[in-house]
């Protein structure tokens, strides 16, 4: 077992950790106050080939593997999280097509989000259907040589700003699973509208919106692999997301700890640093603990979907225990520095509800858990 990068994947840590510094965190507060989306930051990591990883050199992309990619999110989510959020969510817009994609579908699509470079979305949740995939409704009616889809996606990151989607709908909701399709589109395409932006407790600078379908109009050949395939192909495509989802609570963490041990060296009571109380040291080493733990699972699970083995068991344990652990550490941060820690002053508040929604999307951790626990029951 080598746990040491190569020297390219060196590079691309260097290269995002420097993105991070410099352009990232000194505009993360500003965003996160405004609410507004980053968007000369998201695409200028788009054209650095720090998004849209997954897009293959042959179309133009970086083509880099998951581990790469975890390596690459951990140094930008140490910036921000909202705007780390965004560039992944194209990735995982575009996993589909990556997945389940003929080659003139990857060439058009795929190479259109490179040569752009565009942002890209996933259309997978609904208002009654989030953690409950099979349960979705929107509808899907062959007309033609195509389909016409009616409906709502929600919780759609990158609502506002993609240009390409892929989105799921159902033949029949009685079919549960074995209806559900998937298609690739453009947000353009007539009779797709976008909702409001969503206003978050944290990662508020990520646009999240309402997708409307009404009576919108795809040929088949966007048709992503075969009809009723579509639910197969979105769990395969979450097993390959939740790696970097994990690598993502990593960074936050990580940042986290990082400014708790900078203030507990400073902040002094009753005549000697902080750092130097045993209470405080406890915590600190049950975060850098949590951190490690964290990190190594994430990249466990990145390398197995590397290996094209199954993951479902190790990704959803990568994305479950990280987010647990980025949950109590950032809560831990805010404790150390107390007082301080809850205004806006210091930059752990905005750490700690940007965690909390690492526990939610992409699969609720209850869920993960589930995931899990029927991994290890089918033996």
């Amino acid at each position: 077992m080598d746990f040491d990068p190569t020297e390219e994947q060196q590079a691309l840590r260097e290269a995002a950790q420097r993105f991070a510094r410099e352009q990232i965190a000194p505009l993360a507060r500003e965003f996160d106050e405004a609410e507004r989306f980053p968007r000369e930051l998201t695409f200028g990591a788009l054209t650095l080939g720090l998004g849209n990883t997954s897009v293959p050199e042959v179309f133009g992309g970086p083509g880099l593997g998951v581990l790469d990619s975890c390596l690459i999110v951990e140094e930008l989510a140490w910036g921000c999280a909202g705007v780390t959020t965004g560039l992944l969510a194209s990735d995982l817009g575009l996993t589909p097509v990556l997945l389940a994609g003929t080659e003139e579908q990857k060439r058009e699509w795929l190479g259109r989000a490179a040569r752009g470079p565009e942002l890209a979305c996933f259309g997978l949740s609904e208002p009654d259907a989030g953690s409950d995939v099979a349960g979705m409704r929107l509808w899907v009616e062959r007309s033609g040589d195509g389909y016409v889809l009616n409906g709502t996606k929600c919780w759609i990151t990158n609502g506002g700003e993609a240009s390409i989607a892929t989105v799921f709908g159902t033949l029949d909701p009685e079919l549960r699973h074995r209806g559900i399709c998937a298609f690739v589109l453009d947000l353009d395409t007539p009779g797709v509208t976008r909702g409001k932006k969503e206003q978050k407790l944290g990662q508020r600078c990520s646009d999240t919106r309402v997708l409307h379908f009404e009576n919108v109009r795809v040929p088949a050949s966007q048709r992503l692999g075969a009809e009723g395939e579509g639910f197969a192909l979105a769990m395969r495509t979450l097993d390959r997301s939740r790696p970097p989802i994990g690598a993502l609570a990593v960074g936050i963490a990580r940042r986290a700890l990082e400014e708790s041990l900078a203030y507990a060296r400073e902040r002094r009571a009753f005549g000697q640093p902080i750092a130097d109380f045993q209470a405080i040291q406890c915590m600190l080493a049950d975060m850098a603990t949590d951190l490690e733990a964290a990190r190594l699972l994430v990249h466990q699970s990145a390398r197995c979907v590397d290996r094209g083995e199954r993951a479902s068991k190790l990704s959803s344990m990568a994305k479950c225990f990280a987010t647990d652990a980025a949950m109590r550490i950032t809560t831990d941060a805010v404790q150390i520095h107390g007082g301080n820690g809850y205004t806006r002053e210091y930059p752990v508040e905005k750490l700690m509800r940007d965690a909390k929604l690492m526990q939610i999307y992409e699969g609720t951790n209850q869920v993960q858990r589930v995931v899990i626990a029927r991994e290890l029951l089918r033996g």
